[in-house]
């Protein structure tokens, strides 16, 4: 077997978590990330008839059944995932009844996957339906998008509008929009439920007053989902008590659609 340390999941895993630290979207134990991994390659770094510990999933997926994730473990800090991997991360595979969850690499410590895995894996499945490419689901606590939810309307047309306007880039990068929860309990699967609902729609997800959700094909482009609306939200920040002068116009935002081949969310634009 090959050292697992060194598979390209794991090194681009611990390379994120670092750099999400870095940037101030993960202090303490806060943000966790889950990332769908290929049966094929798993086996070349472990042995998938050696089960560690199983653990009931508190939710009910069978569509993920026999499926491997890498996911952070609960009460973990991203800063330290770079210095013990094993005890931070697990990788974990979905039993046939959809309910339970083989652990077979890692959480060393005796520990076990994020409060917020049911919230990840039901995002996972909706996502999946959207986008078979979509295999992260990725939550952290991005100061600027958390502050935005104390000072702007909570309307997601409103919302998206707002950070389609802050830079050139933004309908570019996530012309599906941003979808917006109030604030709700988390590490339940009410909250669960309500995110992937809104999954069904947009690959980013704001929780109000907490973080934000995204969604994406690999760890790089979720990491720069997140990165462009923190950025927007910023800019937005430092000008929201200003008067505005000029701003991306919709028939400009049309324009980026036509110029990069994308199109905006149906009836977010005039």
């Amino acid at each position: 077997m090959k050292d697992v340390l060194t598979a390209p999941f794991m090194v681009e895993m611990i390379r994120t978590t670092t750099n999400m630290y870095a940037h101030g979207w993960d202090e303490r134990n806060g943000g966790n990330i889950s990332l769908l991994l290929d049966e094929a390659e798993v086996k070349e770094y472990l042995d998938v008839t050696q089960v560690l510990r199983t653990y009931e999933a508190g939710f009910s997926a069978p569509s993920l059944a026999g499926k491997y994730f890498l996911v952070t473990g609960t009460g973990k800090y991203f800063k330290n995932v770079q210095y013990a991997p094993d005890v931070n991360l697990g990788i974990l595979r979905i039993t046939g009844d959809g309910e339970h969850v083989e652990l077979l690499w890692g959480y060393a410590d005796g520990g076990k996957f994020t409060s917020e895995f049911p919230a990840h894996m039901m995002s996972h499945v909706e996502r999946l339906k959207v986008d078979p490419e979509n295999r992260v689901v990725m939550h952290c606590h991005p100061g600027n998008l958390l502050a935005m939810t104390y000072v702007h309307d909570l309307d997601e047309v409103q919302f998206t509008r707002t950070l389609w306007q802050m830079c050139t880039e933004c309908i570019v990068v996530f012309p599906d929009g941003v979808n917006v929860l109030p604030w709700m309990l988390c590490g339940t699967n009410e909250i669960g439920f309500a995110t992937a609902d809104k999954m069904k729609t947009a690959r980013l997800v704001v929780w109000a007053q907490h973080g934000i959700y995204g969604t994406g094909k690999d760890l790089d482009e979720t990491f720069g989902l997140i990165e462009t609306a923190e950025k927007a939200a910023e800019i937005y920040l430092k000008i929201a008590h200003l008067p505005l002068v000029n701003t991306i116009t919709d028939e400009q935002m049309h324009l980026l659609e036509q110029r990069f081949g994308v199109k905006a969310r149906p009836g977010y634009l005039n």
